[in-house]
C-alpha cells in the first residue's frame, strides 16, 4: 500500500503505536527498571494489542519500533543498536517473528468477522426484497414496483430494470444516468455490456436458466459476486411470477368467456326452438289432420317437417359444443344396445343418402354399450356428416359395428380421395381443415374435434386409418356396458 494512499485517521494510528512503544519503552527502562525478559513480553502485549485494534499496518510499524527499542535499551551493549551475543540476536528474531504472525492472524480474524457481517447485511437485504417481492400487487406495474423496491431497500441513488419479454424500461432513484438504455437493452438481449466511466454503475444481464428476460443497472450496488447473484435470481422470479400471472388471468378470461358464450347460446338455443316446435307441430298437423291438403301441399308439409327436425338436432348439437367447449359436458350414462345405437343415428341421415350405395354391416347380437345417448350420437353424427361431405358424390359408404373385447368397435368407411398419414391425427385438432380441401368444403373444422372428445370422455377413442387414394375408415370405440359383462 503506498504511503500517499493513507487516510488522516490511518497516520494518526500509526503515530500512537509509535508513542505506545516508546511509553512501553520509558516505562520498563526508567520507571521500573524490569530485565530484557519482562520487557520483551510488554512488547509483545503491546503489539499485540494495536494489531487486534487497529490493523497489521500498524502492528508492523510498532513491530519495528518494539525491536529497535528492545535492542537499544534492554540487550547489551546497552545504549547502541548493535547485539553482540548470538542469543540475543535469537531473542530478537524470534520476537519480530511472533509479533508479525500475531499481527497477521489478529487481522485475519478482523477481516472474517467484518466479512460476516457483511454477508448478514446481504442476506438480510435479500430477505426484505424477497419478502416485498412476494407481497408485491400484480395488478399494478411489477417491473416499477422491483426497482422502486430496490432502491429502497438496498439505498440506491439509481435503478433501471429492462424487462424484455414486456420491452420497457422501469427508473427508480432520485438520480438519472444519461445514455444508459443502450448498454441495458444490449445486456437485456444478452449482448456485450460497454464500461462506463462511472466505477460504482453495475449493468448486469437478468437470465432465466438459458434465456436471457432482462437486464438491471443500479448505481451504488456493493453485494458479494454470490449476493448478487441470488438478488438477480430473485428479480427473474418475480419477472416470471407476473408472466405466469398474467397467463393465469388470460385463461380465466377465457373459461369465462366460453361460459358467457355457453350461456348466450343457450339463451339463442331457446329462441330457435319457440319457434321450431310451432314449425314442426303445424308441419305435422298438415301431414295427419289436414286430409283434403292435395299432393303437392303435403310435399312441402314433409319437406317443412324434415327440415324442422334437422334445424333442431343442429341446434340442439351447437349448445352441446359450446358446452363442451366450456367444460360443462356432463356424461347421463345408460346401457344402450350398440345396433339399436347406430341403427337410431343412421336413421337421421335416410334422405341425405341420395344415389350413393351404403353398405351395412350391424349385427343383432351386438352388446350394449355404456353411453349418453344424445352426446355419443352426436359425435357418431359428425363421422358421418364428415364422411358424406368429403367423399365424392356417388361414392359408397360401409358402416359396421363389431365386438372387439370390452369394447364395441363402429367404422365408417368411405371411398374418397384418403388422408395423408402426417394428416391423420391433425384432423382432429382444434379448428383444423386439410390444405386444398377446406376452399372446396365449407366447415369450421370443429367436427370431429368435438366427435373426439366426446368419445373419450366416455372412456373410448376415435381415430383414422387411411392412404392416399383408397379413402378413409373412421374407427369410434365405445366401452360395453357392465350389464353386458354380467350377462
Amino acid at each position: 500500500m503506498s504511503l500517499q494512499l493513507l487516510s488522516p485517521l490511518r497516520w494518526i494510528r500509526v503515530l500512537l503505536s509509535l508513542t505506545i512503544v516508546a511509553c512501553v519503552s520509558l516505562i520498563c527502562y526508567d520507571v521500573f527498571g524490569v530485565n530484557a525478559t519482562t520487557a520483551g513480553f510488554a512488547y509483545l502485549l503491546s503489539v499485540l494489542g494495536i494489531a487486534a485494534s487497529w490493523g497489521l499496518l500498524e502492528a508492523l510499524v510498532a513491530s519495528a519500533a518494539a525491536a529497535g527499542c528492545y535492542s537499544f535499551f534492554f540487550l547489551p551493549p546497552i545504549g547502541r543498536l548493535v547485539i553482540s551475543d548470538p542469543q540475543n540476536w535469537l531473542a530478537m528474531v524470534t520476537f519480530v517473528v511472533t509479533a508479525l504472525v500475531a499481527s497477521h492472524l489478529s487481522d485475519r480474524a478482523k477481516k472474517e468477522a467484518k466479512d460476516a457481517r457483511e454477508r448478514e447485511r446481504e442476506s438480510r437485504l435479500l430477505y426484505s426484497f424477497s419478502r416485498a417481492t412476494l407481497l408485491s400487487d400484480t395488478r399494478s406495474s411489477v417491473g416499477f414496483e422491483t426497482a422502486s423496491n430496490l432502491a429502497s431497500i438496498f439505498e440506491l441513488s439509481a435503478v433501471y430494470l429492462y424487462n424484455a419479454d414486456a420491452g420497457e424500461i422501469f427508473r427508480a432513484g432520485p438520480e438519472v444516468l444519461p445514455g444508459i438504455d443502450t448498454p441495458l437493452l444490449e445486456a437485456g438481449k444478452g449482448g456485450f455490456i460497454p464500461p462506463r466511466d462511472e466505477s460504482d454503475v453495475l449493468i448486469t444481464s437478468i437470465r432465466n436458466g438459458d434465456r436471457c428476460i432482462g437486464s438491471l443497472a443500479a448505481k451504488g450496488l456493493l453485494l458479494s459476486a454470490e449476493a448478487l447473484d441470488a438478488l438477480l435470481n430473485l428479480v427473474a422470479i418475480a419477472f416470471e411470477h407476473v408472466r405466469t400471472q398474467q397467463a393465469a388471468n388470460r385463461a380465466e378470461a377465457a373459461r369465462q368467456s366460453e361460459e358467457f358464450k355457453s350461456t348466450l347460446l343457450d339463451a339463442v338455443a331457446h329462441e330457435f326452438k319457440t319457434p321450431l316446435t310451432s314449425i314442426k307441430a303445424a308441419s305435422s298437423s298438415i301431414l295427419t289432420d289436414v286430409t283434403e291438403a292435395g299432393p303437392h301441399v303435403r310435399e312441402l308439409a314433409a319437406i317443412i317437417n324434415d327440415g324442422a327436425d334437422r334445424l333442431n338436432l343442429l341446434v340442439t348439437d351447437a349448445v352441446r359444443m359450446a358446452q363442451m367447449d366450456a367444460n360443462h359436458m356432463q356424461l347421463e350414462r345408460r346401457a344402450i344396445p350398440a345396433g339399436e345405437f347406430v341403427r337410431r343415428v343412421l336413421d337421421v341421415f335416410e334422405g341425405r343418402w341420395e344415389d350413393r350405395q351404403i353398405d351395412f354391416d350391424i349385427p343383432d347380437n351386438l352388446p350394449l354399450i355404456a353411453a349418453d345417448p344424445d352426446l355419443a350420437s352426436m359425435a357418431f353424427r359428425q363421422v358421418i356428416d364428415n364422411a358424406l361431405k368429403y367423399s365424392s358424390p356417388g361414392t359408397p359408404l360401409r358402416i359396421a359395428a363389431e365386438a372387439n373385447g370390452s369394447a364395441v368397435k363402429i367404422h365408417v368407411r368411405d371411398y374418397g380421395p384418403g388422408i395423408a398419414e402426417p394428416e391423420q391425427k391433425r384432423i382432429f385438432e382444434r379448428f383444423y381443415r386439410q390444405p386444398g380441401i377446406k376452399e372446396q368444403v365449407p366447415g369450421s373444422g370443429l367436427g370431429l374435434y368435438v366427435a373426439r372428445e366426446i368419445i373419450r370422455a366416455h372412456g373410448g377413442d376415435l381415430w383414422a386409418e387411411s392412404a392416399p387414394g383408397s379413402g378413409a375408415d373412421f374407427c369410434m370405440m365405445l366401452p360395453k356396458s357392465p350389464e353386458a359383462s354380467q350377462a
